[in-house]
């Protein structure tokens, strides 16, 4: 199976068309379904084994994209371990500001993360992951923009976004909740000092909730790169996860897995540069590649009112 691979955006770097994000594995709890069974040890020490043995495993099956985040636990502390470990120079890095963990390392933390679209948050978060990936960072993205966020108008944040911009990293944001595609629309006329800020973004798209597609398209006909995180849902579409009947119908009707279906679905996004896994064992990373060898696949209607998904999303505990 060879590993297809796109550019992230317009003249940025090739990357495999398949990434490994870190959020689930970068800190004790997350949203994602069965981590006690999948993670039965979720000390420090257990998570950093475990993703050093998630690293190599995606990186011999061709995985050149990685994506972490400042509010991910140790991720990109891990990541920068094993880069520095395995000195692999083609690896392409991605990670995000705009939330900081606070979940002590512990389960039932009263909250794990807190957002902060600020320039003295930006200030810090960069620093914070230059310290530890250097110049290994070519991807920096606004985690979770929405609407309501006051980075729109903070012309010294914008700014200061500019100037890394103008070092070569590339700028971007990742979107989440219902009103994705009127944010990406807001950000996509975006300028400063006459050149376009923001040149990716990072959606949540999956076969329950695809509606920031159109948006989606719009930004990469714009010359964005987009990537897509959560293509299985936080679980839903995967065997453990109850997949509808249609998914799993179309599974064994190819040899594969439910989750290979739901990612497969997701590459065929004419918009999509990168589909990221989430897998967190090297059975469910086999799994998810399995959807490089599915092919055209018929129309699935599984698609869930907007609200009514990301209310599912927003109960679904920390654990």
């Amino acid at each position: 199976m060879r590993m297809p691979t796109a550019a992230l955006g317009a003249g940025g770097p090739v990357v495999s068309r398949v990434g490994l994000g870190l959020a689930a594995l970068g800190r004790p709890a997350y949203i994602t379904s069965g981590r006690a069974g999948d993670l039965p040890d979720r000390s420090v020490a257990g998570l950093r084994a475990r993703t050093f043995s998630m690293l190599d495993a995606a990186y011999a099956a061709g995985v050149r994209y990685v994506d972490a985040a400042r509010s991910y636990g140790l991720s990109e502390e891990f990541l920068a371990g094993w880069l520095a470990e395995r000195g692999h120079a083609d690896v392409i890095v991605g990670s995000k500001w705009g939330y900081r963990y606070t979940g002590g390392w512990r389960l039932d933390a009263p909250r794990q993360e807190v957002k902060e679209h600020t320039l003295a948050m930006f200030t810090t978060q960069l620093a914070q992951s230059r310290g530890l990936l250097g110049d290994r960072l070519a991807l920096y993205q606004v985690h979770s923009l929405t609407l309501d966020s006051g980075l729109f108008a903070d012309g010294p944040l914008l700014a200061a976004l500019s100037r890394l911009r103008a070092e070569g990293v590339i700028i971007g944001l990742s979107t989440s909740g219902p009103h994705q595609a009127e944010t990406i629309r807001r950000a996509l006329p975006l300028t400063v000092d006459g050149q376009q800020l923001f040149t990716e973004a990072e959606v949540t798209w999956n076969l329950l909730e695809p509606s920031v597609g159109p948006a989606a398209a719009e930004a990469a006909a714009a010359g964005w790169a987009v990537l897509v995180k959560e293509a299985v849902a936080n679980g839903r579409l995967t065997a453990a996860g109850g997949p509808p009947a249609s998914l799993t119908a179309q599974a064994a009707a190819r040899g594969v897995s439910a989750d290979a279906i739901a990612l497969a679905a997701a590459l065929a996004q004419p918009w999509a540069s990168v589909v990221l896994s989430g897998a967190v064992t090297r059975a469910q990373l086999t799994e998810n590649l399995a959807a490089l060898t599915v092919g055209l696949l018929p129309a699935l209607n599984l698609a869930e009112a907007s609200v009514a998904y990301w209310q599912e999303r927003a109960a679904r505990p920390w654990h």
